[in-house]
C-alpha cells in the first residue's frame, strides 16, 4: 500500500488495508445531502443483491448485517458523531462539509466507507472511498466474489447522492 495519497483524511488507515477503491462524482449538493442520498439509495436491484449476499454469507459462515433498511435518510439526520449509526455503518469520524468515515465489521473483514468532498460551489466533487481489511481468508474470497457488484452499487450510490437533493 502506498504511504502517500491524495486522501489525507485516510492516511492512518491506508497502510493497514488490503483494498482501496475510489469513485468520483460531482453534484450541486452538500456533504449531508450527498450522504443521505447515497446511503438512502435502495432500488429493488440493490435489495436483491443484498438478499443474494445473505445466502452467500450463510454458505461461507460469515457474519451478516442483513438487508439495510430502506428508510429514506434526511440530511439533517446524518451524524458526524463517532459511534452513531448511519444505515448499517457506524460513524468513525468526520468533519462537517469535508468528510465522513463510516465502518462495518464482520467476522471476515472490516470495511470503511469514506465520503469526501471539496465543497466547491456550485458543484462539489465527491470521492466515495471503500477500504477493506481482510480478517481471514474467507474475507478475501468473499470480497473478490462481490467485487464486480460492489463497483456497480457504489457508483450508483454516488450518482444517487449527487442528485437526490440537488438544488434546482
Amino acid at each position: 500500500m502506498p504511504t502517500r495519497t491524495d486522501l489525507p483524511e485516510l492516511d492512518d488507515l491506508l497502510p493497514t488495508v488490503d483494498v482501496v477503491d475510489v469513485k468520483t462524482v460531482r453534484g450541486p449538493v452538500s456533504l449531508r445531502e450527498f450522504t443521505a442520498g447515497a446511503l438512502g439509495y435502495a432500488p429493488l436491484w440493490i435489495k436483491g443483491l443484498f438478499a443474494v449476499r445473505m445466502v452467500v454469507a450463510q454458505v461461507l459462515r460469515l457474519d451478516t448485517t442483513g438487508i439495510p433498511a430502506s428508510r429514506r435518510l434526511r440530511p439533517e439526520t446524518v451524524s458526524f458523531t463517532p459511534g452513531d449509526s448511519a444505515s448499517f455503518f457506524t460513524v468513525v469520524r468526520g468533519e462537517e462539509d469535508h468528510y465522513l468515515l463510516l465502518e462495518v465489521t464482520d467476522n471476515h473483514l472490516i470495511a470503511w466507507l469514506a465520503l469526501i468532498t471539496d465543497s466547491a460551489q456550485p458543484s462539489s466533487e465527491f470521492k466515495v472511498v471503500t477500504l477493506v481489511r481482510y480478517l481471514r481468508p474467507a474475507g478475501r474470497f468473499y470480497y473478490n466474489l462481490i467485487r464486480p457488484f460492489h463497483h456497480l452499487v457504489v457508483k450508483s450510490m454516488g450518482l444517487a447522492g449527487a442528485r437526490s437533493f440537488a438544488r434546482r
